[in-house]
């Protein structure tokens, strides 16, 4: 059933409120897709902070120019949904590019910073991790050492609550270990007393004289 005038100004209006507030905005071709694929698509869209509408041709181009955009729909193949993602730049490529892999959907275009991209590069980001996941890998590095640090923590306290010997044992030597030893007394040196041996002898040689020429 064709849609009255009125209803396609509220879709306009609404089309270009997503428009205007999405940091991107993927296209896709869903020609052939089923209703219970559809709705886990409008599902995984929902969960990853994206939403997915579908609109005629006419309508998206309409909408993305009153919202600032030159977008020629017109050379985009197929039926089009698109997805606008107002919180992860990668998100709405991310959910449409799983969808791919077990159905018959297509990725013919998008918006990305600001400017109208091609397939190609809808595809590609769609490839990248979302910030959900990038924020994940992150938190799991900061807190890989923490959690290592905890674990041994836990690991003394179980041990000492169990009155585990070895811990006793290394906590007394390192008690040990850290007091200082105390120097023991030098013995007073005496001075030496020297031998005969080594008391130099004076030894006086006679000047040499000639002596007397036999006559």
């Amino acid at each position: 059933m064709p849609k009255t005038r009125q209803q396609k100004e509220v879709a306009i209006n609404d089309l270009v409120k997503e428009f205007k507030e999405a940091k991107s905005v993927v296209f896709a071709d869903y020609q052939g897709l089923t209703v219970a694929k559809a709705d886990e698509l409008r599902n995984k869209a929902r969960e990853s902070g994206v939403r997915y509408m579908v609109a005629k041709k006419t309508l998206l181009s309409k909408a993305a120019k009153l919202a600032g955009f030159d977008l020629d729909t017109s050379k985009l193949t197929g039926m089009l949904g698109a997805a606008f993602g107002k919180e992860d730049e990668v998100a709405p490529a991310k959910v449409l590019g799983d969808m791919t892999k077990d159905t018959p959907i297509k990725l013919v275009g998008g918006i990305f910073e600001g400017q109208v991209v091609g397939a190609d590069k809808a595809i590609a980001l769609s490839k990248l991790p979302s910030k959900q996941q990038l924020l994940g890998q992150l938190v799991g590095t900061m807190y890989a050492p923490v959690s290592a640090f905890v674990r041994a923590l836990n690991a003394i306290r179980e041990s000492m609550e169990k009155g585990s010997p070895v811990v006793t044992e290394t906590v007394v030597s390192e008690e040990k270990a850290e007091e200082p030893k105390a120097e023991e007394p030098k013995a007073e040196e005496k001075p030496v007393e020297p031998t005969a041996d080594a008391v130099p002898t004076e030894t006086s040689e006679a000047p040499a004289t000639d002596a007397p020429a036999a006559a």
